[in-house]
């Protein structure tokens, strides 16, 4: 039995992965463990000695779209500073000499996410019992605020009280984002709807954070995003999308 890893073409997408069956994106396999071979069972043998096995012995058997994932060699540092420029969502690093141990956490191997980074427009909070719930942010194109997220992850007590004694005199009745409402939640739930949009409190679009996110969806939205800080060096106006 193969370990596989599902990849698009060209390079990783989570969201063409998850949308397989209504597109027409190619799915490329990549096995990078090899658990057992010949009805061996390998999962005591050192991750060395599987991948060796798995490179010498299986890629002759099998054909496209299934390919043999190989070693990623050069520093820490070189292949983090790849992997955000190529604008892929992180690495996988395991221990040479670990077993394989379903349903084991013990540190034998670690998912490095690398997130993407730009700042963005602040234009509106859901409130919540701690001043506030979440952000709503976005960009501008033509003239116009685009909303692209929302978050509520990256915030300290000291960074929650800061934006929320600056939200009290920015505040107005009207949404700012010029594509809102959206007809639906969209596959991620990031969506927002004119339901939504009831419990929203609106900012005039002065302040600009720092975010970081996953990736870009086909639908506009950020996932898994964060935020970092606030950006007082820039100008909400020369926020522009860069991806």
């Amino acid at each position: 039995m193969v370990r596989l890893l599902r990849l698009t073409h060209r390079r990783p997408s989570f969201n063409h992965l998850q949308n397989y069956g209504s597109s027409n994106v190619p799915i490329i396999y990549s096995a990078f463990d090899l658990l057992i071979l010949s009805g061996e069972d390998l999962r005591s043998d050192p991750l060395k000695d599987r991948r060796k096995l798995l490179r010498t012995e299986v890629p002759s058997k099998l054909d496209e779209p299934i390919r043999y994932s190989p070693e990623l060699k050069g520093s820490l540092a070189t292949l983090v500073r790849s992997v955000r420029e190529q604008k892929f969502e992180g690495l996988i690093a395991k221990r040479r000499d670990s077993p394989y141990e379903p349903g084991e956490r013990t540190g034998a191997w670690l998912k490095m996410r690398v997130n993407q980074g730009q700042e963005f427009v602040i234009g509106g909070y859901t409130p919540g019992s701690r001043s506030f719930d979440a952000l709503i942010f976005g960009y501008y194109e033509g003239g116009k605020l685009i909303y692209v997220g929302r978050t509520r992850n990256g915030f300290t007590p000291a960074s929650r009280a800061q934006l929320a004694q600056r939200f009290r005199a920015t505040e107005i009745p009207q949404c700012p984002f010029s594509n809102l409402p959206e007809a639906s939640n969209g596959r991620w739930g990031a969506g927002f709807t004119a339901a939504k949009m009831k419990d929203c409190h609106w900012l005039k679009p002065l302040l600009v954070g720092q975010f970081e996110y996953a990736e870009s969806t086909p639908d506009n939205h950020l996932r898994h995003s964060r935020f970092i800080g606030l950006r007082e060096d820039k100008s909400p106006r020369e926020v522009h999308k860069e991806v």
